[in-house]
């Protein structure tokens, strides 16, 4: 036996490994544009290192998850945000016999069209955008890896697979792309679709011990909170008593979203051999979504969702910062707009091809925090130099 794993081997291990309703990276329907096949990497491991290796991707650390970064340095910005919901869905995909790397290079790309400020900017480009095509971070993540990375002579893009593209477009396409997208069916790969809502587990679970550090939740709100109480309740019977606040705070929210992912692959593992799939194709023409939660945690889960809605997101605090980052946005859109001249050349020749708008939003869309925040003391300041 060789000492040296190489990609056939790694295509065969698939094979006899995982689910015969996984995606192969074997099987893959490819790229855009033709690549010889590295020796030692499959191509959903070559999607994943081309990823991790983007300017989109270093940029995450600088964007808002829901606190600003100058507000705390252990608050979750969507670098840690990315990285844990790709560590929660590699755990559920290996449970559940699927393609972890395929699983892995949607999550990490989902979120690298987002914008600075996290849900509030985006907000506040979708309304300035609203006669130009539109704006969403998950059209603008596709645009990302199809249009504006640049890495390699002769294409745009990281000219990533038509799989991992497929998740991470998620809810098709009514806009104008200029490069082919892949053509959805009733339902994503279960990859794409576990992808969805391991992204979901890890946002709502930081969040929640982000509000929680912050001071803007407190642990009695949380006995309003069935999930909450469920996981407390486990996290106490561990001999964990008489503890700190912070400590139990942690592991309560560790045995939530262990209760989260335990259930997700109980109930899916149930569904998948009911529904006994032999192909990726009957998964994609399969009538409803295959990856879900137990009735009862579905319930318990969407009051969590709902309380962070009104407890955390709509929190003063944030909406006050909410606010403020739409403001800076607005002005930033319209001054780049009224005066071209103070645009770098790279989003003018971009315009020359897209519009001014959309090579404007593009712009603003890769910005992070602190440069939005810096270029819009550098041009409403007159005292802030250039």
């Amino acid at each position: 036996m060789s000492t040296i794993r190489s990609r056939e081997d790694f295509e065969k291990e698939e094979m006899e490994r995982l689910a015969p309703y996984a995606v192969k990276s074997g099987d893959s329907l490819g790229r855009l544009i033709h690549e010889e096949e590295a020796p030692y990497r499959t191509r959903f491991q070559r999607d994943r290192d081309r990823i991790l290796h983007s300017r989109a991707f270093r940029r995450l650390e600088y964007k808002t998850q829901v606190f600003v970064y100058h507000e705390g340095d252990h608050y979750r910005n969507r670098l840690t945000h990315t990285l844990e919901g790709a560590q929660i869905g590699r755990s559920i995909a290996r449970a559940l016999r699927l393609n972890e790397d395929l699983t892995e290079a949607i999550l990490l790309a989902h979120d690298l069209g987002h914008t600075p400020f996290g849900h509030a900017g985006e907000r506040s480009l979708r309304g300035l955008m609203r006669d130009f095509g539109g704006f969403d971070h998950n059209r603008q993540s596709i645009r990302v890896v199809d249009l504006i990375e640049e890495r390699y002579p002769g294409h745009c893009g990281l000219n990533l697979t038509w799989e991992t593209r497929e998740g991470m477009l998620k809810h098709g396409s009514n806009w104008a792309h200029p490069l082919e997208l892949p053509t959805l069916k009733k339902q994503l790969t279960l990859e794409a679709q576990l992808a969805d809502i391991s992204d979901e587990i890890a946002y709502m679970n930081h969040d929640l011990d982000d509000g929680l550090r912050s001071g803007l939740l407190s642990m009695d709100q949380m006995e309003s909170v069935p999930l909450w109480c469920r996981a407390q309740k486990i996290a106490l019977g561990t001999g964990h008593d008489g503890e700190s606040e912070t400590v139990m705070r942690t592991r309560t929210i560790a045995t939530l979203v262990d209760l989260l992912v335990t259930d997700l692959i109980e109930s899916t593992g149930a569904v998948l051999e009911k529904a006994g799939l032999s192909s990726v194709d009957e998964v994609r023409e399969h009538e409803t979504g295959l990856v879900g939660f137990s009735e009862l945690i579905q319930s318990e889960k969407t009051q969590l969702r709902s309380f962070l809605f009104k407890k955390l997101y709509s929190h003063f605090r944030v909406v006050r910062m909410s606010r403020k980052a739409g403001r800076i946005l607005k002005d930033l859109f319209e001054i780049y707009l009224t005066d071209t001249a103070q645009l770098p050349p790279h989003v003018l020749r971009r315009a020359q091809e897209d519009g001014e708008q959309r090579a404007v939003a593009d712009y603003i869309a890769g910005m992070t925090d602190r440069f939005a925040l810096a270029d819009h003391r550098k041009l409403l300041d007159p005292h802030e130099p250039v």
